[in-house]
């Protein structure tokens, strides 16, 4: 079984700036995950010429059942609210997605608020530090049936502000508990391994460095496991023709 996490970065290139959705499905074509975590996903946002990313990349793997959650309604950096869940299908919106070639039993969402401090950060093309403001988060959890019976698939995209992301990935954590083991957490999770794996208590399956993209330095994407799993083949961190990250892609099957 090969399960996989990519920030996606709304599908936008750096390297030319461009969202091609035919480029998205692509690069998840290649990376032919039987479970797919995505990132910074859009939907209905005019910078991804209103397309549906989720669905792209759904019909591009061949999952038989996905779904896209939103953390922000509206447009990020724009006109955005913290989304609830409520809003109609097809509003703007901008989160996470979970995508499985196996069916899934349950899903369940657990909304996790920004940091109230923001933090200064150098960007592309600034000479200074710009003080960035947090958004809202959110993880989407999946029961699945899968090839040897029911596992537990959560993914999230915490917060970049230290000790925040660590009191969010504690409360994720927390709603987990009872879940159908084996349990993999993937994602961006903005935390390096080592403190990721202390605050879960669940073992990494990888250790690749995932970004930046060109010359990766630090693992910000993470697949962690609790219970019945192991690597069995290849551990990849692929650059693609999309996104400020690298992919993260493991083998792996019955302890």
């Amino acid at each position: 079984m090969r399960i996989a996490t990519f920030n996606i970065l709304h599908g936008r290139s750096v390297e030319d700036g461009r969202v091609e959705v035919d480029r998205l499905a692509q690069a998840v074509k290649a990376l032919d995950a039987d479970v797919l975590a995505l990132q910074e996903v859009d939907r209905n946002q005019p910078r991804s010429h209103g397309a549906d990313l989720t669905a792209i990349a759904a019909e591009a793997m061949g999952a038989v059942d996905s779904r896209f959650v939103a953390a922000v309604s509206g447009t990020p950096g724009g006109a955005w609210t913290v989304a609830t869940g409520d809003e109609p299908v097809d509003s703007p919106g901008y989160g996470v997605a979970l995508l499985s070639r196996y069916p899934v039993l349950s899903w369940d969402v657990v909304r996790l608020p920004a940091a109230r401090a923001g933090l200064p950060m150098w960007l592309p093309g600034t000479h200074r530090p710009i003080l960035v403001r947090d958004e809202p988060r959110v993880a989407l959890t999946a029961v699945v049936d899968g090839p040897t019976g029911p596992f537990t698939v959560c993914t999230t995209h915490l917060s970049f502000v230290p000790g925040w992301n660590r009191r969010q990935l504690r409360r994720v954590m927390a709603t987990l508990d009872g879940t159908p083991q084996p349990l993999v957490l993937l994602g961006d999770l903005n935390m390096l391994r080592g403190p990721v794996a202390r605050v879960s208590g669940l073992l990494p399956l990888a250790a690749e460095r995932t970004f930046p993209v060109h010359r990766p330095a630090r693992q910000l994407d993470h697949v962690l496991v609790r219970g019945g799993l192991r690597v069995t083949g290849p551990v990849e961190a692929p650059r693609l023709p999309l996104s400020d990250h690298r992919a993260l892609v493991v083998t792996c099957g019955p302890a």
